[in-house]
């Protein structure tokens, strides 16, 4: 594990003056993603971590000073350049987790918990995710302002990502047209949610669909899939429709690379009560 954090952060700048460099970036950047792969939440509990494991990494760093302060972690990462970070991070997991490419890749924002600093008047940081499910891992991560500046940040996550023959699921706010093409031109395919903010393409797919299912889609090629579950007094059935049959959509709207719509609807049943989305 050293070996590989070492060659993929060699080119990371060190953000120290040498007067200030007592212990190795290196040794820095491996003490603290180990740790926070188990679990560390914090720089204390980063610091724990190295001492309470500082005979293991003994074997293959060198810890000249023994484990950094917890406020030696904060200081350094605080001063490093980001975007560095990013791209020697991103080569690090692809070298662990493999390609992206062909896989089911969700993109999704999030703000990050008890970053929200009310009394410093520090709004919550937000961020732009990949989650490749099948490796179980985050492969892309963008840090953006504020929820409505995701648009601008998902192209460039894009970007990082290999999406050849893969599938890019996205909430709606990334239901653009900008961000359809970006997943084509980058060889991948996309499964996008429509809502509100798409107001007309809702609209016109909504309009469609819900005729659609009070026909059983008569005339229309489509699929079904249901899925039933049970559990915590709970009864939740989901019926997703799909067809392929938009032609007329196309025309209305000029959406790159649209080949199907779906449709799904949830029924819930706890107790007596029964709730349908």
């Amino acid at each position: 594990m050293g070996a590989s954090i070492r060659e993929h952060f060699s080119i990371m700048p060190d953000p120290r003056v040498d007067r200030t460099r007592l212990h190795k970036l290196e040794d820095i950047l491996t003490l603290s993603l180990c740790a926070l792969i188990s679990g560390a939440e914090t720089w204390v509990d980063v610091a724990e971590y190295g001492r309470s494991k500082e005979d293991f990494f003994r074997g293959f760093l060198e810890l000249p000073y023994g484990i950094p302060s917890h406020d030696t972690f904060g200081r350094v990462f605080a001063a490093m350049d980001a975007d560095a970070f990013e791209k020697c991070f991103q080569s690090w997991v692809k070298d662990l987790a493999g390609s992206s490419s062909g896989k089911l890749v969700a993109v999704d924002g999030k703000t990050l918990r008890r970053s929200l600093d009310r009394a410093g008047g520090k709004a919550g940081i937000h961020m732009v995710s990949a989650w490749v499910h099948e490796n179980h891992a985050v492969f892309g991560q963008l840090k953006v302002e504020d929820k409505s500046n995701e648009i601008v940040a998902i192209p460039r996550l894009l970007e990082i990502l290999e999406l050849k023959d893969a599938t890019v699921t996205i909430d709606a706010i990334g239901c653009q047209r900008d961000i359809a093409a970006k997943i084509l031109e980058r060889e991948g395919q996309y499964v996008l949610a429509v809502k509100g903010n798409q107001a007309t393409l809702h609209g016109d797919i909504r309009l469609f669909l819900d005729d659609a299912v009070e026909r059983g889609f008569k005339g229309l090629e489509h699929d079904v899939y249901e899925q039933l579950e049970k559990g915590h007094g709970r009864i939740e059935t989901r019926r997703t429709w799909t067809t392929s049959e938009v032609g007329w959509l196309s025309e209305r709207h000029d959406w790159p690379g649209l080949k199907s719509i779906a449709v799904m609807d949830c029924q819930r049943e706890i107790g007596a009560k029964t709730t349908l989305e």
